[in-house]
């Protein structure tokens, strides 16, 4: 185990299970004998603002919160969170973005736009990215809102934990009732 820390930005909207996400990924390191540390901001959360959760893990973290411009891999669960979240992000980091687009309050009340071809602007700065249609495979694995645990199968790709790690935290977070449906949709997303 290397004295490295790897730095893990979810961001998104209130309600897409951005922090059940962090917790899975938090007892995925830990079950992978990592020290974890996570901190989450709710911004309105419950009314659709954004969600920010910092999950940070490595031989020994002593702050939860990832530094300006350390992010290592940006989990976005909403495009335009994810692009407003760039600023955060190493040079050379992941990002790995649902395709969804969920208007903010300032543009359903038409004082802004949504920006235009955010997937390209975020390819253009971070070549090393990856937009997964959430939802759809979500669908697939048979209930839609199971679309944060296709993410975190994509994103599990780019770590080097165990399988066994991932299926055990998955298990522990995840109500039983709704186990088998995030089984599928974990596989789903590690297939992208």
């Amino acid at each position: 185990m290397s004295d490295t820390i790897t730095n893990i930005l979810l961001v998104g909207v209130g309600g897409q299970g951005i922090l059940l996400a962090s917790e899975v990924l938090s007892e995925t390191f830990m079950q992978a004998g990592y020290d974890v540390k996570k901190s989450e901001i709710h911004g309105m959360s419950q009314r659709g603002g954004s969600v920010v959760s910092h999950v940070r893990y490595g031989r020994e973290v002593h702050s939860p919160i990832i530094p300006e411009g350390e992010g290592d891999i940006l989990f976005g669960f909403e495009i335009l969170e994810t692009y407003r979240s760039l600023p955060l992000m190493k040079n050379g980091g992941t990002v790995i973005a649902n395709d969804l687009r969920i208007p903010p309050p300032s543009v359903l009340l038409g004082q802004e736009t949504y920006p235009d071809d955010l997937p390209g602007k975020i390819a253009a700065m971070f070549p090393d990215s990856l937009l997964v249609d959430g939802q759809k495979l979500a669908t697939e694995a048979g209930n839609v809102r199971a679309a944060n645990t296709v993410l975190l199968g994509a994103v599990s790709k780019r770590l080097d934990i165990p399988d066994e790690c991932w299926i055990k935290a998955l298990e522990k977070m995840i109500p039983p009732k709704a186990l088998k449906v995030n089984h599928v949709a974990f596989q789903l997303g590690r297939g992208l």
